[in-house]
C-alpha cells in the first residue's frame, strides 16, 4: 500500500482534535482509501455509508430529532454495533447528500465516535449546505501524489531523498549519479502521474499500457462528472476540458474561448471555468499585471492557463504511443507543457496560489508566487538554452519592483549565477510554504482613549 503524507496530517488530526475531518478533492486522489488506511492503523471499527452506492442512505436523517436518533438510525441500517471510543463513521461521497454536512456537529457534540467525511465536486455541491459546523469539521483538500510521494512508493529510499532536500536547503549541487536518477524518476512520473490507483497499477505491473487504460477510466469518470452537473452545456464544458492539452502546447499558452468558437465570452461562460476548478479537475492559474505584494491586487481573472490536476492525465492525452521512447530516452520531444503542468501541480499540493506574469513590454514569466513579504518569479525550462530568460530578466533588472530573486527549474543540475538560482527540475517537490515563526502577539495600545 502506498504510504502518503497525508496519512501524517489524519493521524495528527485525530491524536489533536475531536472534531470531524472533511476531505476534499476530485476524483480517484485517494480519499477514502486513506480513511480506510487510519482506521485500520488505529484499530477503530469503521463504519462505512456511501451515498453513492447506497440511495436510501439519506433516509437516515430525514426526519431525525437529534443524534441519539441519527446514531440509532445509523446502527440499523448497516447493521453494525457502534462502539462508543472504538467506532469510527465515515460518510463518503457526501456530495450526493451534501445536507449530511448539517449533522455533524450535533454528532460531534454527543461524543461517543470519531467522524470522517469525503467526496468530490465539493467545491460545488457544498455552496448551498444550510449550515456548515464550523468548529466541528476540519477540512483538509487532498491532491494527486506529489512527486516526493511517488518516488518513495516507486523505491527511492529516504536517505537519498534527504540528501536532495539538503542539497535544495543549502544550494549546492546533487551528486551525479543521483541527479541522473532522479531525472529517470521524473520522467516516469510525467507520464504515470500521481492519481493512486494509477501508481499502484504500475507498481504491480510495470506495464505502460495498463497505466494508459487507468488513466482513461479516470478521464473518462471525469466526463461523466460534467454530464451528470449541467447537462444542458455537457458538450462545452467537455469541450473545455479536452482543449488543456492543445492550448498548453500553445505559444503563450493561454486559455482562448475563440479556440472553441469566435463568438464565446468568458463572462457568459465564467460558470463552466468555475466548475472546473471547483471540482478539483483543473488548476486555472491566473495572470497578473503587477509583480508586487499583494499578488490578488494586480489579478485578472479573464487572463489564465488551465492546467489538468495530475500531469499523467495531461500526458495520458498527448501521444501515448511514444511513452516506452520517451522513456528510454529514443526520443526528444519539447516537455514544456507537460512541465509546467508538473510545477503548477507541485505548486498547488504545496498551498500556492498559482499565478503567472505577463506584459507587453516585459515578456512572460511561467509562475510568480508570494513569499510572506517578498514576490518570486519561477521560471521552468525543457530545453538546454535555460539561462536564456528574457522576460525573467527584465523583472529583475526593474528597480521598480525591487525583486531580490528568481528561480528557474531545469534539466541541469544546481547552480547559483548572481541573483538567479538554477536548480533541478525536480526540485520543486521542495518548494514549500513557511510558516510563521515568533511571537505573533500584539497588544492594542489604548493610551489616551481611556
Amino acid at each position: 500500500m502506498i504510504n502518503r503524507i497525508l496519512d501524517k496530517v489524519i493521524e495528527n488530526h485525530y491524536t489533536n482534535n475531536k472534531s470531524a475531518l472533511l476531505l476534499t478533492g476530485a476524483r480517484q486522489v485517494g480519499k477514502t482509501i486513506a480513511i480506510r488506511k487510519y482506521a485500520q492503523k488505529a484499530e477503530m471499527e469503521l463504519v462505512e455509508i456511501n451515498f453513492h452506492e447506497d440511495q436510501l442512505a439519506k433516509n437516515i436523517f430525514i426526519g431525525a430529532q437529534n443524534a441519539q436518533d441519527v446514531l440509532l438510525r445509523i446502527s440499523a441500517h448497516t447493521r453494525k454495533q457502534l462502539v462508543p471510543g472504538k467506532t469510527m463513521i465515515f460518510f463518503d461521497e457526501i456530495q450526493k447528500y451534501p445536507d449530511v454536512v448539517t449533522w455533524v456537529k450535533f454528532l460531534v457534540d454527543e461524543g461517543s465516535y470519531r467522524y470522517a467525511l469525503s467526496g468530490s465536486l465539493l467545491g460545488v455541491e457544498l455552496k448551498d449546505v444550510r449550515s456548515m459546523p464550523v468548529g466541528s469539521m476540519d477540512i483538509k483538500e487532498v491532491y494527486p501524489l506529489t512527486l516526493e510521494e511517488f518516488a518513495r512508493a516507486v523505491g527511492v529510499s529516504d536517505v537519498v531523498i534527504t540528501s536532495i532536500r539538503e542539497a535544495w536547503e543549502q544550494r549546492k549541487p546533487v551528486d551525479e549519479v543521483v541527479h541522473a536518477s532522479m531525472m529517470r524518476v521524473l520522467s516516469l512520473y510525467l507520464l504515470v502521474g500521481g492519481m493512486p490507483a494509477v501508481v499502484q497499477t504500475y507498481i504491480d505491473t510495470n506495464d505502460m499500457q495498463a497505466v494508459h487504460r487507468k488513466q482513461e477510466e479516470i478521464l473518462t469518470l471525469y466526463h461523466w462528472d460534467i454530464a451528470q452537473y449541467d447537462p444542458d452545456n455537457k458538450l462545452y464544458l467537455n469541450e473545455i476540458f479536452d482543449l488543456i492539452p492543445t492550448e498548453l502546447n500553445a505559444k503563450n499558452k493561454r486559455f482562448i474561448l475563440k479556440n472553441m468558437n469566435e463568438h464565446r465570452h468568458f463572462a457568459r461562460h465564467e460558470n463552466g471555468f468555475i466548475w472546473l476548478k471547483d471540482a478539483g479537475v483543473a488548476l486555472p492559474t491566473y495572470n497578473v499585471e503587477e509583480p508586487r505584494v499583494p499578488l490578488k491586487l494586480s489579478e485578472m481573472r479573464n487572463l489564465f492557463k488551465l492546467f489538468q490536476n495530475d500531469v499523467g492525465l495531461l500526458a495520458a492525452q498527448y501521444a501515448q504511443e511514444i511513452a516506452m521512447q520517451i522513456l528510454t530516452g529514443q526520443v526528444n520531444i519539447n516537455y514544456g507543457a507537460i512541465y509546467e503542468n508538473f510545477v503548477a501541480q507541485e505548486l498547488k499540493a504545496h498551498g500556492w496560489d498559482l499565478r503567472y506574469f505577463n506584459s507587453k513590454k516585459q515578456g512572460e514569466v511561467d509562475f510568480i508566487i508570494e513569499e510572506g513579504t517578498r514576490v518570486l518569479p519561477i521560471e521552468v525550462k525543457s530545453g538546454k538554452d535555460y539561462q536564456r530568460h528574457s522576460a525573467l530578466t527584465n523583472l529583475l533588472t526593474n528597480r521598480e519592483y525591487g525583486i531580490q530573486e528568481a528561480w528557474v527549474f531545469n534539466n541541469g543540475n544546481m547552480q547559483q549565477k548572481g541573483n538567479v538560482l538554477y536548480a533541478p527540475i525536480y526540485m520543486t517537490m521542495f518548494v514549500e510554504k513557511k510558516r510563521i515563526v515568533g511571537d505573533t502577539h500584539y497588544v492594542l495600545d489604548l493610551n489616551g482613549l481611556r
